[in-house]
């Protein structure tokens, strides 16, 4: 028996990119526009017609907009929701709003370039709409009351003297569909003196930066778009920019990041993989390794050959993931110590 399709509702005010996702999406044998719409009251109408499993979004949008209109959606009847944005300062800020109104993921508008640039595009498309047909949805909820700060000095210490040969301790951590929210959840608990934190969350370019500074404005921890050479210290995480791979290196006792370009890994750029290889290589036993929430399998590699360097490895359990894919397969592989709750991850990491 043939497996049904993924059914998507395409929302957006401009007729070329309805058509340009509408071709993109029907390029993929497991998903199927059942609909597009120009503006979200025509949306609600194609809905009663015929529930999508999933909705692309637009957010500015005329009559009304697509924050009014998720508002809508996640209060009445909800379906997961894909945000598709232009690639501005502002349409960032608002796809953040979207994130906590309860959206699932973030694409960036379709537009023409090379073959690679469209072929690339295409797979973070059609593998964005997937994730949402599987992930859980978060109803929209007041907000939750963020725990006590830990203190990493005193969870840390006393020092034995083998602690005190070893350099400084570093964390990575990955995460995909699910993410954004998971780790405003994980940083917001730790403390200025954590050690330092080096991040890929799947996210499209130029959107990072804005990722970085809004957690940057909850967190006691400075959190900043990783640039070759930022040294991981203390107190700050680094998050790895859209469209860019990002490697953890050392010089002696320094820990250092590099952003690089290069092809997809585990059909994704930034990859988790590509991080967790990196510590494995470069920190071994000094490194703590944390996959959080998301589709597929980047990272679980990486994360086996961390535990195998002597890396402490955590996965965030299936009841708090948004989609518990990339942590089932770390766990499938044998590469994660500890299975935990999202709001278990801060404490574990101190």
């Amino acid at each position: 028996m043939s497996k049904q399709k993924i059914r998507v509702l395409i929302v957006d005010d401009s007729a070329v990119v309805r058509q340009t996702l509408r071709d993109v999406l029907s390029s993929d044998p497991e998903i199927e526009v059942i609909a597009t719409a120009g503006d979200p009251f025509v949306a609600a109408e194609r809905i009663a017609e015929q529930v999508p499993d999933v909705i692309t979004l637009d957010i500015e949008m005329p009559r009304m907009d697509g924050l009014t209109f998720l508002k809508k959606i996640m209060s009445q009847h909800p379906i997961p929701v894909v945000i598709c944005s232009s690639l501005t300062g502002e349409g960032a800020q608002s796809t953040f709003k979207a994130l906590e109104y309860g959206a699932v993921d973030i694409i960036t508008k379709p537009r023409l370039g090379t073959k690679q640039f469209i072929e690339d595009s295409r797979t973070e498309i059609c593998d964005s709409v997937k994730a949402a047909a599987a992930s859980k949805l978060r109803i929209l909820r007041p907000s939750h009351t963020v725990e006590p700060k830990l203190t990493a000095d005193a969870i840390l210490s006393p020092a034995t003297h083998a602690m005190l040969e070893t350099t400084e301790k570093v964390v990575v951590i990955g995460a995909s569909t699910g993410g954004t929210e998971a780790l405003k959840t994980v940083l917001e608990m730790l403390p200025s003196d954590t050690p330092g934190i080096v991040i890929v969350q799947h996210m499209p370019e130029l959107f990072t930066r804005a990722f970085a500074n809004r957690l940057d404005s909850v967190c006691a921890i400075t959190v900043k778009e990783a640039e070759t050479n930022d040294t991981v210290i203390r107190g700050r995480a680094l998050i790895a920019p859209g469209n860019h791979h990002l490697l953890l290196k050392r010089s002696g006792a320094r820990y250092y990041v590099e952003v690089k370009d290069g092809p997809l890994v585990c059909r994704h750029r930034p990859s988790v993989d590509v991080l967790f290889r990196s510590a494995a290589r470069y920190a071994g036993q000094n490194a703590v390794g944390v996959i959080l929430t998301g589709m597929g399998d980047d990272g679980a590699r990486g994360m086996l050959e961390m535990k195998q360097a002597g890396a402490k490895t955590f996965a965030q359990d299936e009841e708090t993931c948004v989609v518990f894919g990339m942590p089932k397969e770390a766990i499938k592989l044998g590469g994660v110590d500890k299975i935990l709750p999202l709001n278990s991850v801060a404490r574990a990491i101190l």
